[in-house]
């Protein structure tokens, strides 16, 4: 059966999200559909202001509303360890599990030569420069245990101790291949406890 236009066009949006293919996309089209004008009118509207709204934190690239995320602006956290992910959705899945009360800087990315990602693409420049002046002496290098994030953090290894900053990586119970944001809290948290020298 043809669907209305606008239906497909709602369709045709919803199957572009990850992980989201033609029938979840019909269903949740047709969920929208069945909600009330003034819903529907919430969910377009947060979801139409969230590139004027959302932007990235200057000091470490999490997601803020402001210059600096929550997660910098809170002077509860240990500014002296710094935990590196390579994406916002890693620093969650760390923040979720309760056990690391330092600050983070993320990546955007890892090294990858056949993506033609080189450590220019990657925002390490910015980690370096917030060493000094932030009194950072160790960086917990949290980047997945595949091929890409280990090649990335034993770059990150290399620039830093040359510069007096303890580097450690996460440790054991993170499968390799596995990616952070997929780990359960309880393996998550050994990671971060059972953290070791590169």
């Amino acid at each position: 059966m043809k669907l209305p236009p606008a239906l497909e066009r709602v369709v045709a949006s919803l199957a572009r999200l990850p992980g989201v293919g033609e029938k979840t996309a019909t269903r949740f089209a047709f969920h929208i559909l069945g909600q009330s004008d003034t819903w529907t009118s919430e969910l377009a509207h947060a979801v139409g202001e969230l590139h004027s709204a959302v932007q990235h934190c200057e000091r470490c690239h999490n997601l803020s509303e402001g210059p600096l995320c929550v997660v910098c602006n809170d002077s509860t956290r240990d500014p002296r360890r710094v935990c590196v992910t390579e994406g916002i959705q890693d620093l969650i899945a760390i923040e979720r599990a309760g056990e690391f009360d330092g600050r983070y800087h993320v990546l955007h990315g890892v090294l990858s030569p056949v993506k033609g990602i080189g450590p220019d693409q990657l925002r390490i420049d910015t980690l370096i420069k917030r060493l000094e002046p932030e009194g950072i002496e160790e960086v917990i290098v949290a980047t997945n245990v595949d091929v890409e994030g280990e090649a990335t953090a034993l770059l990150l290894q290399r620039l830093l101790e040359k510069r007096g900053v303890t580097v450690t990586r996460i440790a054991t119970g993170v499968p390799m291949g596995g990616e952070l944001e997929y780990l359960d809290q309880v393996t998550l948290a050994r990671a971060l406890r059972d953290r070791r020298p590169i």
